[in-house]
């Protein structure tokens, strides 16, 4: 999706839809700077973008619920901040967590198109509490995983900060997506070769 100067972009290409809230939710550089928290329908558009709730899905979302979203956005920023630096997590944020694993994901249902193809479907009306707990147990498994939480990395895109999952081989990616911060990085990269050949001339 490509950002306007008006509508912030989305943000999918962190590996995990924790980490992706956290991009969508809390402003920063490199995040979606609270792309999915400015009105509830960005926030159902996130839902949906996150493969939360099918596309057809009625989603009685409100200011309450964007601003519960930011709120779990900004405890897993802060978790994951926590395992990056190698230090404790807050005994505050994982209670948050926690707390917000306990409701029920909403439950999924199989739905027979107009083709006669089955589509994924909701057996009820999505609520935020249940839609937080698929999120909070998304960060729960990945923290608690060492093999996953090892696996965090840093944006290196100058000024970015997202955090992504790398699952490439050799564990070697340097950018949270190779068509942003990583094309910046090689458009500079050019320039700065295309200044030095130009200086020895």
């Amino acid at each position: 999706m490509g950002a306007t100067a008006t509508r912030t972009q989305l943000r999918f290409d962190t590996g995990r839809t924790s980490l992706d809230l956290v991009a969508a939710a809390v402003p920063g550089p490199g995040t979606g700077s609270g792309a999915a928290a400015g009105s509830p329908e960005r926030l159902v558009e996130w839902l949906r973008g996150a493969g939360l709730v099918p596309r057809g899905a009625e989603v009685p979302a409100d200011g309450a619920w964007s601003r519960r979203f930011v709120e779990l956005g900004a405890v897993v920023a802060r978790l994951v901040e926590a395992r990056l630096a190698g230090r404790a997590a807050g005994e505050g944020d994982v209670k948050a967590l926690n707390d917000a694993a306990l409701a029920s994901p909403p439950a999924p249902r199989a739905v027979r198109a107009a083709d006669g193809t089955l589509t994924r479907g909701l057996a009820g009306e999505p609520d935020c509490a249940g839609l937080l707990g698929a999120v909070a147990r998304d960060a729960l498994d990945l923290l608690t995983d060492p093999v996953a939480a090892g696996r965090l990395r840093r944006c290196e895109g100058d000024g970015c900060t997202l955090v992504y999952l790398d699952t490439s081989r050799g564990r070697r990616r340097r950018w949270c997506s190779s068509e942003t911060c990583g094309n910046r990085e090689r458009v500079a990269r050019h320039r700065r070769r295309a200044v030095a050949t130009a200086t020895r001339v």
